[in-house]
């Protein structure tokens, strides 16, 4: 219940706080800031969920307090474009409120979601609650666009505001529900307390340390363009609100309803090589934006984007629970946030930059940020995602076999055990 409410604030929120910056009229550098500011200190607060949860004596009241803060961050955006005083820099200061508080409960969320679920069943029950969840997100999603696509454009101040309206009413619920949660004991062992200094000097030693140096370059490749799609389809191409939503949450359904079986498949095959077949496809995805910008093809797009994407971030998740011992999860899980959050802010202040400064390709500025990005994703690909290394016994697949099985055109076919080697992390 609780994700079935958090989950109609997400379809709300995470696609239009970038069309609410280009209605006060935010420029591309600003949109990059909006999406690396938050972005960077909710990784930094991070740091702080630990020290929280040995405050407050319980995983449930962290998430709950925090969960709480970020609900009034959504009311506060909502009042203050009521009352006409919300400008792009108030709206910043509130994303960065409503991103940290969220990223500071997420550790404490994960820690216990791993606690609550068993290790073989993780991929099937994530794979199934995010393929329901997907379809609430994709369902109010669409409909913040059709609210805003049907608003004429005098009123499309007060559309905004019933978007996030709804948004706050929708997080309260979630709020509610969490704190009904079970919340297990946890214990802290101080003799296995990991400071991020030491987590860093294992970068080169660690399977779990190369995992996060892929995934944080990846981030960083991924978000030098990840921001501004939004710039391009609602500003230079001239999208209205109804074609942005559709083509967005494409990607979105098929991404969510594709994750309980890319779940299944990697309780049996191992996460690390689903990762390692989604990568090379998320790298080109930018390429096909070259091709065509008509909807209809964009469409096409997003639907190779939402196939690889689940795969990828249903995985990259599970790895961590997979690969860190109970008692550090929660510490790790912020390590790997803050790591990854610091690459994802500098590849959009990287991107915001850089969008106004490259040459145009085909007349947009950044169809060339598209480009820079894909070439990024292939190099740190190339170099980094075969060095990974499974946690656990799994069995192999050729990537045929597991490109047809998923599709539904073949069976599970030459699958054979294998027996991989667990590394002290």
């Amino acid at each position: 219940m609780d994700g079935i409410f958090a989950s109609g604030m997400i379809g709300l929120t995470q696609e239009y706080f970038t069309p609410l910056l280009l209605f006060l009229g935010g420029t591309v550098r600003e949109v990059g800031v909006l999406v690396s500011l938050p972005n960077l200190l909710a990784s930094l607060a991070q740091m702080k969920t630990i020290d929280f949860i040995r405050t407050f004596r319980s995983r449930r009241r962290v998430i709950t307090t925090f969960v709480l803060i970020q609900a009034i961050s959504l009311l506060t955006i909502a009042v203050t474009g009521a009352l006409g005083v919300l400008t792009t820099e108030i709206l910043i200061l509130l994303a960065v409120l409503f991103t940290a508080s969220g990223a500071i409960a997420l550790p404490a969320w994960g820690s216990l979601m791993s606690d609550l679920i068993p290790v073989r069943r993780r991929g099937a029950y994530f794979g199934w609650r995010n393929s329901v969840l997907g379809v609430i997100i994709v369902c109010a999603s669409l409909a913040a666009g059709m609210l805003l696509h049907g608003m004429p454009v005098e009123r499309l101040g007060a559309g905004f505001v019933a978007v996030f309206a709804l948004a706050f009413v929708f997080r309260l619920l979630s709020w509610a529900y969490l704190r009904r949660m079970y919340d297990p004991p946890v214990r802290h062992s101080p003799a296995k307390r990991v400071a991020l200094k030491s987590f860093i000097g294992k970068l080169r030693s660690s399977d779990f340390a190369r995992f996060v140096i892929f995934v944080s370059l990846l981030n960083f490749s991924v978000n030098i363009a990840a921001p501004f799609f939004t710039v391009l389809m609602l500003r230079d191409l001239g999208f209205n609100y109804f074609e942005f939503s559709v083509v967005l949450v494409t990607a979105t359904l098929v991404m969510y309803l594709m994750m309980r079986r890319w779940g299944r498949l990697a309780d049996s095959i191992g996460n690390v090589r689903v990762v390692q077949f989604t990568a090379p496809i998320i790298s080109i995805i930018p390429l096909l934006w070259l091709i065509s910008r008509h909807p209809a093809f964009l469409i096409g797009v997003q639907l190779v984007s939402g196939f690889a994407w689940a795969g990828f971030n249903l995985c990259a998740s599970n790895f961590i629970y997979d690969a860190v011992a109970p008692d550090r999860r929660v510490r790790y899980i912020s390590y790997f946030n803050v790591l990854n959050g610091v690459m994802l802010s500098a590849g959009a202040l990287l991107g915001g930059f850089l969008a106004t400064q490259v040459p145009p390709i085909m007349g947009y500025r950044i169809l060339t940020i598209l480009v820079i990005s894909s070439v990024m994703r292939i190099i740190v690909t190339a170099l980094f995602s075969f060095r990974l290394r499974e946690v656990r016994s799994v069995v192999s697949i050729k990537s045929d076999d597991l490109f047809f099985s998923m599709i539904g055109i073949r069976p599970f076919l030459g699958v054979e055990r294998r027996t991989i080697h667990i590394r002290n992390n």
